[in-house]
C-alpha cells in the first residue's frame, strides 16, 4: 500500500467512458483554494470501447441485436477491467507532479501553494503569517477601532440634545407609511406624535375616549 497524499483537497476529473475518456486530477491549496490540474492522460481502452459501440450501433440493422450486444459487452468489459489499475497509476503520477506545486505545513499538515508558503519558516502563511502584512493589518484594525470609538463618543454627545421623552409615531395612522420619528408624515403630511383633538373645542382627546372630555362632542 502506497501512502496517499492530498486526501482531502483533490478532485477526480477522470472519465471512464466516451471518446473523451481519460485521467485527470485537480488539486487545491488549503489556504487560498487556488487549483492546479494534472495533465490529461487519455484512457485509450475506454475511447476504443466508445468507438466500437458507435460502430456497432451504426451496423445494428446489418448484424442483428444479439451479435451487436455481444460485441458491445466485450468492449465495455475490456475497458472496465483495465480502468481501476490505469486510474491508480495515473493518480500516483499526478500526486508526484502535484508535490512540486504544493508544500506540506509541518504545523497544521495542510498542503498550500507557493504563494501561501512562508519559505523562511517552513510553514504555511496561516501558521506563520508575513510580518509586514500583519503589521499593516494591525495598523488598519487600530485605525478602525479608534474611529469607531470616536464615532461612539460623538453619538453620546449628540444624545444630550435628543429629547427622549417626546412621543413619536413610527407608522402614520392615516396612510400607514413609515415616519422614522418625524413630526409630520412624509407620505401624506399628517401631523404625528400628538393626541387627537376635539373637532369642536380643539381640546386633546385621550385615545381611549369616545367623547371629548371638555365639551362632550363625539369623536
Amino acid at each position: 500500500m502506497n501512502e496517499i497524499y492530498f486526501s482531502n483537497n483533490y478532485r477526480d476529473l477522470c472519465e471512464q467512458h466516451g471518446t473523451g475518456a481519460g485521467f485527470q486530477f485537480e488539486f487545491s491549496c488549503s489556504r487560498c483554494y487556488d487549483t492546479w490540474r494534472s495533465e490529461f492522460e487519455p484512457f485509450r481502452t475506454g475511447q476504443a470501447a466508445s468507438w466500437i459501440n458507435k460502430g456497432v450501433n451504426a451496423a445494428w440493422s446489418l448484424l442483428g441485436g444479439s451479435a451487436t450486444n455481444g460485441i458491445s459487452n466485450a468492449a465495455d468489459g475490456l475497458a472496465g477491467a483495465s480502468w481501476g489499475g490505469g486510474r491508480d497509476a495515473a493518480f500516483q503520477r499526478a500526486i508526484a507532479n502535484a508535490q512540486q506545486h504544493f508544500h506540506r505545513c509541518a504545523r497544521c499538515t495542510h498542503y498550500v501553494c507557493g504563494r501561501c508558503w512562508n519559505a523562511a519558516q517552513g510553514l504555511c502563511l496561516g501558521c506563520a503569517p508575513d510580518t509586514a502584512a500583519e503589521a499593516q493589518a494591525a495598523q488598519q484594525r487600530g485605525l478602525n477601532d479608534a474611529v469607531t470609538q470616536n464615532a461612539y463618543q460623538h453619538g453620546q454627545n449628540q444624545a444630550q440634545t435628543f429629547d427622549v421623552t417626546a412621543p413619536r409615531q413610527l407608522v402614520c395612522p392615516q396612510c400607514n407609511a413609515e415616519t422614522h420619528g418625524t413630526p409630520f408624515c412624509p407620505g401624506c403630511g399628517f401631523r404625528l406624535a400628538r393626541p387627537p383633538q376635539c373637532t369642536s373645542c380643539h381640546a386633546e382627546v385621550p385615545a381611549e375616549s369616545a367623547f371629548c372630555p371638555s365639551c362632550g362632542t363625539r369623536r
